[in-house]
């Protein structure tokens, strides 16, 4: 049954207040992080959590990161926490997740069946403001539907969920645009399994030596959300080609993300993003809602180096262009 959404703004405390209230009799709160808009439930309360895949349409398969508020909170989920995960949480809060042993108080519904638990520190004043407002970890998925580009403001939660998430807090863009880092600390070597807002180059300062999960894993893939079904994708194809190429591919139904600036007599729609990866990142899904417009067929995407962000960008676009 359609609900009435209201949008309200972050950084007021009676929004909060309301937000926690409708959060702890068991409703949906979708709030802005410093990577994307979550969309929130009691992380355990096992129907609360069902009503996140029932907005999303997100497959029971599908694990959801916790949030949390402080990192002895990170540690009552979790029967151990590895000496790697300690040093991580070093980097909290912050756009990292740590794949931890699940303790028995978080319910399979959060955790896909896993004996395992995805947790992290959200480092956005309004995500943390919420947290400790309503009491409770959090279960947080993207607040989109599923296959969708993740939202980075407010009225993309309001285009997606309208009608099914009873509050969104109005944060404004999100800081960092891409959703967190995602490490498996259950391993004698930690292992990245989806690369995100926290680069690789940050990982290594604080631990080390660390894996990346390469080829299809399905043990390793099913401990991560992201990995095993179509995400980020907007309605048009996605095509990415090589930086320069993509003048060549122009036509009334063609859209173009490009670092270059649109080219003199191109026939289609050119967004130019920023040279810099941290707001190309900032930027990336926004521009594919904004491109995926009615008359648009094709986005034509000229790929980015992957050093840095640059290689969560890229596996970004490599997913939104899986068919």
């Amino acid at each position: 049954m359609p609900v009435k959404t209201m949008v309200l703004p972050a950084d007021d405390p009676a929004a909060i207040a309301r937000a926690a209230e409708v959060l702890q009799r068991g409703g949906l709160v979708a709030f802005p992080t410093e990577t994307v808009y979550g969309l929130g439930a009691d992380a355990l309360d096992a129907a609360a959590v069902g009503r996140i895949f029932a907005a999303k349409g997100r497959p029971a398969d599908n694990p959801l990161i916790v949030h949390v508020a402080a990192p002895e909170q990170a540690r009552a989920l979790a029967r151990a926490v590895p000496p790697a995960a300690e040093q991580l949480m070093s980097l909290w809060p912050g756009p990292l997740t740590l794949v931890l042993p699940r303790a028995p108080v978080v319910p399979d519904a959060t955790t896909a069946g896993q004996d395992t638990v995805a947790v992290r520190i959200p480092g956005h004043p309004a995500a943390l403001a919420l947290l400790r407002a309503c009491g409770c970890p959090l279960a947080a998925p993207s607040a989109n539907r599923l296959g969708r580009p993740s939202p980075t403001t407010a009225q993309h939660v309001l285009a997606d969920l309208d009608g099914v998430v009873e509050v969104i807090l109005d944060g404004g863009p999100c800081a960092v645009g891409l959703e967190s880092t995602v490490v498996d600390a259950t391993r004698p070597v930690p292992m990245v399994l989806r690369m995100g807002g926290l680069p690789l180059e940050a990982l290594r300062t604080v631990v080390g030596a660390i894996d990346m999960l390469s080829g299809q894993d399905p043990e390793a893939m099913s401990r991560s959300p992201g990995l095993r079904h179509r995400h980020y994708a907007p309605r048009a194809r996605v095509v990415l080609v090589a930086p320069g190429e993509a003048a060549a591919r122009g036509g009334p139904t063609v859209a173009v993300m490009s670092q270059q600036p649109r080219p003199p007599g191109f026939v289609g729609g050119w967004k130019v993003m920023p040279t810099a990866l941290e707001g190309y990142a900032q930027e990336l899904f926004a521009a594919l809602r904004e491109l995926d417009a009615p008359e648009v067929e094709t986005i034509v995407v000229e790929t980015v180096p992957e050093v840095g962000l640059g290689r969560a960008i890229a596996d970004r676009l490599r997913r939104a262009a899986e068919r």
